[in-house]
């Protein structure tokens, strides 16, 4: 059990939990677990939930029990090691953030693991990308971070990739990987190698229900808003899906259970990528933001295609609607934008001279703008990690936030022959799964299925 109220006296650079954080229950339980699993394991918690400061924990009370001497925090983008740079100073912590260009960071890592060897330093915290961590300049320096080390794996689900999991340092047996998803996409054996590197997924799972139950997430309500493909977008997703039934056959027939063949991965795409710039989406945004002029604190959530009648992007269109036709104050948020401006733009938001944010995928792990009070969803993949990252971002309590609202945009498919429904059908049965959860967990459960029960009706999906 994580104790507080520690006697030692606290030295600069070393981990102590703040008076200002009071754990919760399930934090204190899966702390537990890990230790009881002998140092390795996966907090598989919604988003939002609070896994940063009980991996936080974790290491104070590894420093306390054996003196741990060196924390290790990999991410996969920029903007995490900054966000994971202020929670570590919460704790007392003085990272080293050791990313982007090697002049910033390599002889100060150098010379903070000497000092440690020496006796000079008692403690070490290192953050970094993984991208940076496959690089042979910091590659050269894991030999000598010391045995007791903790390397904790954010959004671990991505060091599952190949040349990712092959940089993973095997000296160090202190492992913690974070994830609300740790599963991978149609990828198995990924999957497989971060649980086999980092250890199973331990008790508490939280799930976004437990989230709200406890406190720990948000109430929302939930509105599905069914948008129609054109007659040319539909021609296009028909023989998309045709092809898909196609791919899914010969990977039967060759069988490859695990993983997905190119072909299929990039039809999946294709079609997502339809789905996501449907034009129709933009008519029924224009509709929505003319009743709501007034409000603040929005954020929408656009795929990073071109939309289907124009070649405009739709992050532009969106914008261009907001901002021009409708007068609503927004900024757009993309990978582009850089981490200094990234920050201006989350005060202004907060603070409302900014109502909304127009953005991408960049906002999909580990960003934390708890001010969100709204989401309008235009697109988003078929990867149910996306759906859940999403969903769990929006609802991060904030001061006098008592609940979110979440518009989805949801394409309905078009009429389809009978060999293409049934592939539909399989597609979608999954994908819609995730929508009723969603709506059944809503304060506003019963007017939320309502707008589901069309395509549940349609593929004979009732049983959801």
């Amino acid at each position: 059990m994580v104790e507080r109220g520690y006697t030692w006296t606290k030295i600069a650079g070393c981990p102590q939990i703040p008076p200002s954080i009071e754990l919760r229950s399930y934090q204190q339980q899966a702390i537990e677990s890990w230790f009881a699993n002998r140092g390795r394991g996966t907090l598989k918690m919604a988003t939002g939930s609070g896994k940063t400061i009980a991996a936080l924990a974790i290491a104070t009370e590894l420093y306390r029990r054996i003196s741990l001497q060196v924390l290790l925090v990999v991410c996969p983008y920029r903007h995490l090691v900054t966000q994971w740079g202020r929670e570590c100073e919460k704790f007392g912590l003085e990272p080293l953030l050791a990313f982007e260009s090697t002049r910033q960071w390599f002889d100060r890592l150098s010379t903070s693991l000497y000092t440690l060897r020496s006796g000079d330093r008692t403690f070490l915290t290192v953050i970094t990308t993984n991208s940076t961590l496959m690089g042979d300049r910091f590659g050269s320096q894991l030999k000598y971070f010391p045995e007791k080390t903790l390397i904790i794996g954010d959004e671990a689900h991505n060091l599952g990739a190949p040349r990712l999991e092959a940089s993973l340092p095997r000296h160090l047996g202190l492992r913690l990987a974070l994830s609300a998803t740790p599963e991978r996409y149609f990828d198995e054996e990924g999957t497989d190698a971060v649980l086999d590197y980092f250890g199973p997924v331990l008790q508490p799972e939280l799930t976004l229900a437990d989230a709200i139950d406890r406190g720990a997430l948000v109430p929302y309500r939930y509105y599905p808003i069914p948008v129609q493909l054109t007659d040319g977008e539909s021609q296009v997703y028909a023989k998309l899906t045709r092809r898909i039934g196609w791919a899914l056959m010969d990977r039967e027939k060759n069988g490859h259970r695990e993983g997905t063949p190119e072909d299929l991965t990039a039809l999946l795409m294709q079609r997502s990528r339809l789905i996501g710039a449907a034009e129709n989406k933009l008519t029924a945004l224009r509709q929505l933001m003319a009743t709501r002029r007034n409000t603040s604190h929005t954020l929408f959530y656009c795929s990073d295609g071109a939309t289907n009648a124009t070649g405009e992007s739709q992050l532009d269109a969106v914008a261009r609607i907001l901002g021009r036709e409708i007068g609503y104050r927004i900024n757009t948020y993309t990978a582009e934008t850089s981490p200094q401006e990234r920050e201006q733009l989350r005060h202004r938001f907060e603070s409302g001279q900014l109502q909304g944010l127009v953005a991408i995928r960049c906002l999909d792990e580990g960003v934390d703008i708890p001010a969100i009070q709204t989401a309008a969803i235009l697109a988003s993949s078929s990867n149910p990690r996306q759906f859940i990252q999403r969903r769990g971002r929006i609802l991060r309590p904030h001061p006098g936030k008592k609940r979110a609202t979440l518009f989805d945009f949801i394409v309905l498919p078009p009429e389809l022959d009978r060999e293409t429904w049934e592939v539909e059908r399989n597609l979608l049965k999954k994908e819609l799964k995730r929508f009723v959860e969603f709506a059944d967990l809503a304060q506003n459960s019963g007017e939320a299925r309502v707008q589901l029960l069309a395509m549940q009706q349609k593929y004979g999906l009732l049983d959801l």
